[in-house]
């Protein structure tokens, strides 16, 4: 089953690699979508894939690289909100 889900976390996530270590990861669990710096610190991520899948992705990044430090991490599934696009909607992964 196909999912799509926005996740942002928060910690020491800017300027330690944590986007590319998603990059890395996403290729590695053919994870399509985003990961983006926000103002406030955290990064936005947003991971389409099948959903066991995204839930291996999830568990990495929740660990994130060696000199990150993850504090908190909030997930929304926003498969509905997408609707039918989903599954076609994000066609690489790409840090923002």
């Amino acid at each position: 089953m196909h999912t799509v889900v926005k996740i942002t976390v928060n910690g020491l996530v800017q300027g330690v690699g944590y986007r590319y270590f998603c990059y890395r990861k996403a290729a590695e669990y053919s994870i399509m979508g985003y990961a983006k710096n926000l103002i406030d610190g955290s990064v936005e991520i947003v991971a389409s894939g099948e959903k066991e899948l995204v839930s291996d992705f999830i568990k990495e990044i929740k660990v994130g690289p060696v000199n990150s430090f993850v504090k908190s991490v909030h997930m929304e599934d926003i498969t509905s909100d997408l609707h039918d696009r989903s599954i076609n909607y994000y066609k690489e992964f790409k840090m923002l």
